[in-house]
């Protein structure tokens, strides 16, 4: 019974401001009910999810149950990040959807390669977003069941 879950937190990363605000407008113009929390870049992605510095406290990082990915981020980007989240058993079993402005075979093919769940290109248009984002929540929160994480070590 998919009601009595706790709603799934979706993690974004990407580094466009507006981008990010567009993200947030089409997954509310969806009426997703998920908390969403954002960072700017791969670093931060990973500070997030390793809970450190700004990040440390629980309430300020809670675990994502879906990451939706920028490949192209300064610092770090999105490609670096996958690898590392899919290498690491604590977070290996987090679904990573890239969503990036990429079309490119190269980006689509090493995004599947190094275990993202999910290639997307971002639409041009708002009205293409919020289809996405629509799509995205039925799969992701309505017809798929997705592994509940066990409660412990650093993710109580």
């Amino acid at each position: 019974m998919r009601s009595e879950r706790k709603p799934i937190i979706i993690l974004l990363a990407d580094d466009d401001e507006e981008d990010r605000m567009l993200a947030c407008d089409a997954l509310a113009e969806s009426r997703l009910s998920n908390e969403v929390s954002c960072v700017t870049d791969g670093e931060d992605l990973m500070d997030y999810l390793h809970r450190r510095g700004k990040y440390a406290p629980p309430a300020v990082a809670p675990r994502p149950g879906l990451i939706l990915l920028d490949l192209n981020m300064p610092k770090k980007d999105g490609r670096e990040a996958l690898r590392e989240i899919k290498a690491d058993p604590d977070f290996r079993q987090i679904p990573v959807v890239v969503l990036t402005t990429s079309k490119a075979e190269e980006d689509i093919f090493q995004s599947y390669d190094s275990g993202a769940s999910s290639f997307i290109s971002k639409p041009v248009t708002f009205a293409g977003l919020i289809d996405v984002m629509k799509g995205l929540g039925r799969y992701w929160f309505e017809i798929i069941d997705l592994p509940r994480h066990k409660e412990q070590g650093k993710w109580k």
